[in-house]
């Protein structure tokens, strides 16, 4: 009896070291060939030519300007505004040429093209099986600004929800769809607020002029205002201006002075980053102040940050290839320069 227990146990032992092995050998493949790195929306030339996607790879050592292009040998269109995350799909709006491509973020391989249903789109985000692209409409027309709600299982325009002029930079935030609404050829001063459980219009608020960017943090926003430029015959300060998102009101506001005009407001932990007058400044959530020294010196066409870096584009001539330098946000010293497309407008991490 003790010989078949003895037996009985070894046999045990030896299949679980047996699974354990096998475990150990399992490979786990890799999602596609731009995976570990990031992506850069370069819009390209302006009215002519097509936008691209760039992919540099992590240790910075690939960087392919032509992604969608080598993939699908075709290309993109003109001009490609942004891009944006559901899953394992990117949603690339081309503005111009009044669609969006739908690819595989990790093989850039094309699913499909939403083409019905947009009118100069601009920004994607999604939430549950919706899509949300902010639309201009006729730039020239103030009153036909819409949200375009996308099923994103069909890939199609199923309603939209009509907003004022202007709407750019969206974010989620408490369950509900945040709008900067910057003006479009003008200037406009409020977020739209959109409930998105039944796609409609809930409220607008107003925060300042121009309102640029957004960024989430602990479920509030944050939101930087440009201020009218002079141009305008009206010039006004910019603004940061925080929203408690629980009952969507401005629980504080930060005014620049009158011709100071910042943009590209990032979020790195708990420092919001931006840029101005050719600095870049960073300010602590909780300080109750602007600050007033630069961590970094440029004047760049969009920041974003990323892991504790920073990620600043140049369009340099605005018509050959633009550059992204990289910083250590730790140091505030630079990393790495890096040459990209034709007017690079935004850098969109796997991670």
């Amino acid at each position: 009896m003790n010989l078949l227990k003895s037996i009985a146990y070894l046999l045990t032992i030896t299949f679980l070291l047996t699974s354990c092995s096998q475990d150990d050998d399992v490979t786990i493949l890799p999602l596609g060939d731009y995976e570990n790195g990031f992506l850069i929306t370069n819009e390209g030339p302006f009215q002519n030519g097509s936008g691209t996607i760039s992919f540099v790879s992590d240790n910075y050592e690939v960087v392919n300007h032509q992604i969608f292009n080598q993939v699908n040998s075709s290309d993109l269109g003109n001009i490609v505004q942004s891009m944006g995350f559901n899953n394992d799909i990117a949603y690339v709006i081309v503005n111009n040429s009044q669609k969006i491509e739908v690819v595989n973020r990790f093989t850039f391989e094309s699913i499909a093209s939403i083409t019905e249903g947009l009118n100069n789109p601009r920004y994607f985000v999604s939430s549950g099986g919706n899509g949300y692209v902010s639309n201009w409409g006729d730039p020239f027309d103030n009153n036909d600004d819409f949200i375009a709600v996308i099923d994103l299982a069909t890939n199609t325009v199923t309603s939209t929800i009509p907003v004022a002029f202007g709407p750019e930079k969206l974010v989620i935030a408490n369950n509900d769809l945040y709008v900067a609404h910057q003006g479009g050829y003008g200037q406009n001063n409020i977020l739209s607020v959109i409930d998105v459980s039944a796609n409609i219009l809930e409220s607008t608020i107003e925060v300042g002029d121009v309102p640029n960017s957004i960024v989430v943090s602990n479920n509030d926003i944050w939101v930087l205002c440009g201020g009218n430029p002079a141009f305008t015959g009206n010039e006004t300060n910019g603004r940061l201006v925080k929203v408690e998102t629980s009952d969507n009101t401005v629980i504080q506001s930060f005014d620049f002075l009158i011709t100071n005009h910042p943009k590209s407001l990032t979020i790195d932990g708990s420092n919001l980053i931006y840029n101005l007058d050719g600095e870049v400044f960073s300010k602590e959530e909780n300080s109750v102040s602007l600050p007033t020294t630069n961590i970094i010196t440029g004047s760049f066409y969009a920041m974003t940050a990323n892991d504790g870096k920073l990620y600043a584009t140049d369009a340099g001539d605005f018509a050959s290839n633009g550059t992204l330098r990289i910083f250590d946000l730790s140091t505030n010293s630079e990393i790495i320069t890096i040459e990209t497309g034709i007017i690079p407008g935004g850098v969109y991490f796997n991670n």
